[in-house]
């Protein structure tokens, strides 16, 4: 990559920054390929250090970069499409057949205030919290909490509420909402910045672009359940279809 001025330019330098490097990784880098350190790159174009992370936070968002602990900054593997919902249709609960979701772990814990809103339930109510993972490649790409209250879940086994937290837990959980007749589900998407524990399960840095898929799930004229999905923005792009179901693109 060689040595590049930037001159003055009426959009904000660290954007036009990005466009050059963009370029750049079109031509001269491989993927994977890890880029020169903050240090090199900043005095190779010229620029204050802080306007080059712009710049790399940008394309990280975009998806054409990665950041990775212990490695730094490599060039991102192109996206391959998969998709965010079950087989079965977007009208179905969590779990159901075709779900690509993997059942890990329960805890019996209140939920996040915005989620305990959403629920109708009290700040300090307890709630079952199913977490799962989504893995395409080998690789993590989405983290998900599935909050249900208990109201939701009513024949619950009492010798599965005894047991320590679990997958078997977990799926009890599942099966258990299975009953209930899904009336509808809406959802929302945002743009978020990774927390210390999907930061973890997904293999990114703390603070990291990530995209947050918040789903509510609709039955007896109520909120029946809402999970909190965090997908690897780096990795993800989502779409709508007619059906209005999610699909995810994924390296």
């Amino acid at each position: 990559m060689g040595t590049t001025q930037l001159e003055t330019v009426p959009e904000p330098k660290y954007w036009h920054l990005k466009t050059v490097l963009s370029d750049a990784l079109d031509s001269e880098f491989a993927v994977g390929e890890i880029l020169p350190n903050e240090r090199e790159l900043a005095a190779r174009f010229g620029v204050a250090r802080a306007t080059l992370r712009q710049a790399l936070e940008q394309l990280e968002l975009e998806g054409r970069l990665q950041r990775r602990r212990g490695v730094g900054t490599t060039v991102a593997p192109p996206r391959v499409g998969v998709d965010v919902g079950s087989e079965a249709g977007p009208h179905t609960w969590p779990g159901a057949p075709g779900d690509a979701w993997h059942t890990e772990e329960h805890e019996a814990a209140p939920a996040p205030a915005p989620v305990a809103r959403m629920l109708g339930v009290a700040g300090d109510a307890a709630v079952h919290a199913v977490r799962r993972s989504r893995t395409t490649g080998g690789q993590q790409v989405a983290s998900e909490v599935l909050y249900v209250p208990t109201a939701s879940v009513p024949g619950l086994a009492a010798d599965v509420e005894e047991e320590p937290s679990g997958a078997a837990r977990a799926r009890a959980v599942l099966r258990e909402l299975h009953r209930l007749q899904l009336a509808g589900q809406d959802r929302t998407v945002e743009l978020g910045s990774a927390r210390a524990d999907d930061a973890r399960r997904l293999d990114r840095l703390p603070g990291a672009p990530v995209l947050v898929v918040t789903t509510r799930y609709l039955a007896d004229g109520g909120t029946a359940a809402v999970s909190v999905a965090t997908y690897r923005a780096d990795t993800c792009r989502l779409s709508f279809s007619d059906t209005d179901a999610v699909a995810l693109l994924a390296s």
